[in-house]
């Protein structure tokens, strides 16, 4: 279980999330191509316009001592270098740093999460990683793969890195343990969680129940919102303006569910609509 002996906040550190997005707008013309918002000062998270895409992707971005790290880069058209570089300039100034090294990660490999790739790629400072399974199994020092977990020091602040294919060969999530936050990309998210590969989807979810066993969820972020505030409801396809969304996180326990509803399928995988996201099999 995801637990604390006492109700004293878990011992990692706090942050806030918004009651709402900007989720596009009946007027483009009013509305930001981002949404920046600092869960705390070390950690970011921007949201994509649903003017710019309907995807509107959320990109996460964590400062520590010596590193940062951007996880995704967003829908086309993406300018997401020109926005990161702005707010890493103004996490540099309040923290009186002249630098920071910045790695590039993802999610996973769909068009949506990497077409801001191009404006990092040659950028001082900056490390992209490849965007193949040897890439980043050699990068976040992962042995075996699917199996292994790897890790990223960003300087008194380590991730953990858990392989979970089955949306894409690719997906990773992270284990921010300075926060408690678990970035689940694409295979967990308030929306429709498609599946491209049922197996391996199935164990990339118990080895995620798994790993958190015993560790503190604060949040669980994945990377759109879909779902209505209304449950057992999403938003279609192709959707800008999503005025009554979900809220972003969730919880272990909807983690613990998903384990519980493709169980239940057992190698028959059909579409199933539960209160907080649908499981979509190709």
């Amino acid at each position: 279980m995801a637990q604390a002996p006492q109700p004293n906040g878990g011992g990692v550190r706090p942050g806030s999330l918004p009651a709402k997005w900007i989720t596009g707008g009946e007027n483009c013309v009013e509305v930001p191509d981002w949404q920046v918002l600092a869960y705390n000062e070390d950690f970011y998270i921007l949201r994509q316009s649903g003017c710019v895409s309907y995807e509107k992707p959320f990109l996460y971005l964590l400062f520590g001592k010596d590193k940062a790290l951007l996880e995704d880069t967003g829908a086309p058209p993406s300018d997401a270098a020109r926005v990161v570089s702005d707010v890493i300039a103004k996490w540099l100034k309040r923290k009186s740093q002249t630098s920071i090294a910045l790695i590039v990660a993802h999610s996973h490999g769909h068009g949506d999460h990497v077409a801001g790739d191009a404006g990092f790629r040659g950028l001082a400072n900056v490390t992209m990683v490849p965007l193949t399974v040897d890439g980043t199994r050699e990068f976040f020092g992962i042995e075996k793969w699917p199996d292994g977990i790897g890790h990223v020091d960003l300087g008194e602040r380590v991730l953990d890195v858990i392989p979970i294919p089955g949306h894409n060969a690719l997906s990773l999530a992270f284990y921010d343990r300075q926060t408690g936050v678990l970035f689940t990309g694409d295979s967990l998210y308030p929306g429709r969680l498609y599946v491209q590969d049922f197996p391996a989807f199935v164990r990339s979810t118990e080895r995620l129940v798994e790993f958190t066993k015993g560790k503190i969820v604060a949040h669980i972020l994945g990377t759109h919102i879909e779902q209505m505030a209304v449950p057992y409801k999403d938003y279609p396809i192709g959707t800008k303006y999503q005025p009554e969304e979900h809220e972003l996180a969730l919880s272990r326990g909807a983690l613990l569910e998903l384990e519980e509803a493709l169980h239940g399928m057992g190698d028959k995988p059909v579409r199933m609509a539960l209160r907080d996201f649908t499981i979509w099999p190709k």
